[in-house]
């Protein structure tokens, strides 16, 4: 086996873990499991991937979406936009702010090897 494919092989195991910690809640506080709960019930559809590297509709949520700006984040979720519905009806203030405390603790992913 090449070295590339080594190390490779080794991003995914080790980003593998990491996912599987957060989806266990490891260290999440009663905030964090509602917001995740939340974007699981509410925002899953379009934003989580239904099987490891299948395309999503809405971009991923990492600690990085909205550029790292909560205020941003909050006012796509309250207000929407043209390919997202607003949730400001549906939502509670108080549980989008978990789901923003939530987003803010997943990593952004690896980025992927350049082809060759």
């Amino acid at each position: 086996m090449n070295r590339g494919a080594s190390i490779v092989i080794f991003l995914g195991a080790c980003w593998a873990q990491g996912v599987a910690a957060q989806q266990d809640g490891g260290s999440l506080t009663e905030t964090q499991l509602l917001g995740r709960r939340l974007l699981a019930q509410s925002c899953g559809v379009c934003h989580l991937p239904v099987a490891l590297n299948a395309k999503t509709y809405g971009p991923p949520l990492n600690k990085a979406a909205a550029a790292g700006n909560d205020d941003v984040m909050r006012a796509f979720i309250v207000n929407g936009t043209p390919r997202m519905p607003a949730f400001k009806y549906h939502l509670q203030p108080a549980e989008i702010d978990a789901i923003i405390a939530y987003v803010r603790t997943v990593p952004v992913p690896p980025a992927a090897p350049a082809a060759r």
